[in-house]
Order: structure tokens, then C-alpha cells, then sequence
């Protein structure tokens, strides 16, 4: 039986065992996935010894970037990220063999044209670890200009979040990339002036657990339109599992 997982830390929330261990029952798939719940990145290599049958991994909050030297080969568009949230685990010379790819590009990008009007030309992203590195590589293929909203800005093209309001009439997207309001600390969420938002406003929540974030809640109070990060999550799944059987 061949053998697939995902790390990070925390997993209780993951929706990925059940939903890759369904795939494998109704297309009688002989495979297992499971969770590998881990305190660093380094502990991949404890578990590519325990589990010699493994064959692919997903990669989640918060090793999107620490599990990338311990990669073999990287995708050149997880190159260009700087984010790994897929590995396709193969044998050379009788050694594991570790190539990292960013799915999460490609299922930003189907769930995102699935929920915007065309065009929106403008976007806030919240938050700068792994996730939004895939969305910031995303947005100027759409010709979707943006910036990145982080509690500490410091380059070009960040701002704090005390500066948001202004931005809001214009940038009308507005994605979070962050944790805050997942399941179970579901009544945070990022620190914005919600009341500022109109149903010109588009909130996409790569969050998927609880279903309607608190993020979402207040954008809907407004009339915002809004979107969780289900379907995101569910084609990124896709792709991850032909990247591992191609």
C-alpha cells in the first residue's frame, strides 16, 4: 500500500486525510493518507525512514518555506515562490528523492476566477508567509495589482494594518492569507476597518474551517461578497495528487 500525508503543526483541523482517503475508497485506490504532525521541518527525514512506502506529501502552515533544503529538486515555479506546499516523494541510487512544487498557485487561481467579477484591478493581501507568496505570484498574471498588508511592514508595497482604510475604495479585493479565524480560534480575525467596506468588496478567505469565517461574517455585514477557501483547497488537492502519480 502506498502512503501519502501532510505536514505542519497544528493538523486537528486538516481537511486533507478525509478527503484524499475518500478519493482513494471510491476509485479503489490502494493507498493510505495521514496526518504527520511535526515541531521543525527537519523531522521529514525521521519520517521518510519510518514510512519507506511514502510517496507524497503536502505541506502546510508553517513549513510552506523551512522544508525547502531539505528538497532534492524544486518545481521552477515553487522556485520563483519561494514556497513549497507539495512533494512528490520518488527513489534514486536507493535514497529518497524530494521534489517540491506550489499547488496553491494553481488553485488560487481557478477558485479566484470562479468568484470575481472581470476586472478587479486592485487587491489587499493579508498577511506574508507561505500562502501569500503563491497568491502575490498569482495576481500580476491576472494583471491585478496589489499590496501586502503585514503587522510589521518593511520593504516596498507593504503597508500596516493602521493604514488599510485609505486603500479601501480602490483595492476591492481583498484576500487573507493569515490563520487568523480557523477552527478552533474562530472568532479572530484580521484587524480591519470592516466597517469601511461596501458590496463593491470582494473578501476571499483561504481559511476553509469554519466554513463562514468571522472575516467573512463582518464582510457580509456590509454586503461584501465573500468566499472561503474550499474550493481553493480542493483543486490544489487535485493537482497535488497528479503531480504525485503523473
Amino acid at each position: 500500500m502506498q502512503l501519502y500525508g501532510i505536514i505542519g503543526f497544528p493538523l486537528e483541523h486538516s481537511f486533507s486525510p478525509r478527503y484524499f482517503n475518500e478519493k482513494f475508497h471510491q476509485e479503489s485506490i490502494d493507498a493510505f493518507y495521514r496526518t504527520f504532525e511535526i515541531r521543525e521541518a527537519a523531522e521529514i527525514r525521521e519520517i521518510l525512514n519510518t514510512h519507506p512506502n511514502l510517496r507524497g506529501v503536502n505541506v502546510t502552515i508553517p513549513y510552506k518555506q523551512a522544508i525547502l533544503p531539505y528538497l532534492n529538486a524544486i518545481d521552477p515555479v515553487a522556485k520563483d515562490i519561494k514556497a513549497v506546499n507539495c512533494v512528490k516523494i520518488t527513489t534514486k541510487k536507493g535514497k529518497p528523492f524530494l521534489t517540491g512544487y506550489n499547488t496553491d498557485v494553481y488553485g488560487f487561481l481557478d477558485a479566484l476566477l470562479d468568484f470575481i467579477p472581470w476586472p478587479i484591478p486592485k487587491a489587499l493581501i493579508l498577511g506574508n508567509g507561505g500562502a501569500a507568496k503563491a497568491i502575490r505570484y498569482v495576481l500580476p498574471y491576472l494583471g491585478i495589482d496589489f499590496l501586502t498588508v503585514s503587522r510589521t511592514p518593511r520593504v516596498s508595497g507593504e503597508i500596516g494594518y493602521s493604514e488599510v482604510s485609505r486603500f479601501l475604495p480602490d483595492h476591492r479585493l481583498i484576500i487573507n492569507t493569515t490563520p487568523l479565524g480557523t477552527w478552533p480560534h474562530t472568532a479572530d480575525c484580521p484587524n480591519l476597518p470592516y466597517e469601511a467596506l461596501t458590496p463593491n468588496h470582494y473578501l476571499f478567505d483561504l481559511v476553509y474551517n469554519p466554513e463562514i469565517t468571522t472575516f467573512m461574517q463582518k464582510g457580509q455585514q456590509q454586503g461584501a461578497k465573500t468566499c472561503n477557501g474550499y474550493a481553493m483547497l480542493t483543486s490544489q488537492a487535485e493537482m497535488s495528487w497528479h503531480l504525485w502519480t503523473k
